[in-house]
């Protein structure tokens, strides 16, 4: 199941929660693509950012600006709507921010996605709704051995406990509401990169602010591992677990979705950054960080393989250096919509995903 069915999409509704975000702008992108009609509910994007340099607004059939704290809201526009596939990328995604603002981390994370479930009840057009929550929801023990999806849940920090927390609310709604829920499953994938992320505290985005100001990147933990991936391979991930829960396949209830090599260090990507633009990436470390981030952290995304036929397109190496390419791309001024639908077209493509393997 490894392919992607353009006859599945073609004309299908789907509704996306985040989607002027970095991996919402890109999920709408690869449904058009696809030939879906898609409607996305999201706060109104930052000017200048992932959703205004891709060009999604002219590829969405409907696009509402509107808080998923708000349940009346979230009920109104699923059922104008009604959509048949909804992707749930709605979320406060920073581990810092998650500290700053712990009560609206859990407001956005978990109230929020019990908003979303509380309208999918008894939305009989719905055939399949994809939870993404994160890589962060496992109780982490430092190890470094790679969770699987029956590794416990909880997580030590507020990002990764709101996470953790959705995890139950979509087991509640699941199991509470059985008969009117439709085919769901929840998504766990993270440090995502790729071209037109421009968040705050997160590795690449800073890397690139930092050359262009052309001063030193800060860094909190150049030794922690994480599971690097292209932003395109595990959004393919996504719509292939839709699919499969559309068609009735038998679909665990979450798969992890992480890169198709070992975890890096965080010193290593910028190694390979580096390689990549041959330019040199000056860097330091901070003090004392009142971010306590875990050091090790790897995922086995061996049941996705398995039940999906799912396997990313690319090696990290090959992951850093695409997303290079766009945002060099960016810099130099290049119509990023246009550069943008050509690197979806290019993973919607089983023979430019040879090439890229």
């Amino acid at each position: 199941m490894n392919a992607l069915s353009s006859g599945f999409w073609s004309g299908r509704r789907v509704l996306v929660t985040g989607h002027t975000g970095f991996k919402g702008a890109w999920l709408c992108l690869m449904l058009h693509a696809l030939g879906a009609k898609v409607s996305g509910i999201s706060l109104p994007p930052v000017r200048h950012r992932t959703y205004d340099l891709l060009g999604v607004s002219t590829r969405m059939r409907r696009s509402y600006a509107a808080d998923i704290r708000v349940p009346a809201l979230v009920e109104k526009i699923t059922q104008k709507a009604r959509p048949e596939i909804v992707f749930h990328l709605a979320a406060q995604a920073l581990v810092g921010e998650g500290y700053r603002d712990p009560g609206g981390t859990f407001a956005t994370n978990v109230t929020g996605t019990a908003h979303l479930l509380q309208a999918l009840r008894g939305q009989r057009d719905v055939a399949a709704a994809v939870i993404v929550t994160s890589d962060k929801v496992y109780r982490n023990d430092n190890t470094g051995r790679p969770f699987r999806e029956d590794d416990p849940l909880g997580g030590v920090d507020p990002y990764s406990a709101s996470k953790a927390a959705a995890e139950s609310a979509v087991t509640v709604w699941r199991h509470s509401y059985m008969d009117e829920m439709p085919p769901m499953a929840t998504a766990r994938a993270g440090n995502v990169i790729g071209g037109g992320d421009f968040a705050r505290e997160r590795l690449v985005p800073d890397l690139v602010r930092a050359q262009r100001r052309g001063s030193p990147l800060v860094l909190r933990s150049p030794d922690a591992t994480r599971p690097f991936q292209h932003v395109l391979d595990v959004l393919r991930g996504y719509l292939l677990l839709a699919q499969a829960l559309a068609a009735g396949s038998l679909v665990p209830a979450a798969l992890n979705f992480g890169p198709r090599d070992a975890e890096l260090r965080v010193r290593d990507l910028i190694h390979h950054w580096e390689a990549a633009t041959g330019r040199s990436v000056r860097w330091e470390t901070t003090g004392a960080s009142v971010i306590a981030e875990q050091r090790r952290l790897a995922l086995d995304s061996s049941l996705a393989r398995r039940v999906l036929g799912w396997t990313p397109f690319h090696d990290t190496s090959g992951a850093i250096a695409r997303t290079a390419q766009w945002y060099a791309a960016w810099a130099r001024g290049v119509d990023m919509g246009v550069y943008s639908e050509d690197e979806v077209g290019k993973a919607l493509s089983p023979s430019a995903a040879q090439e890229q393997a």
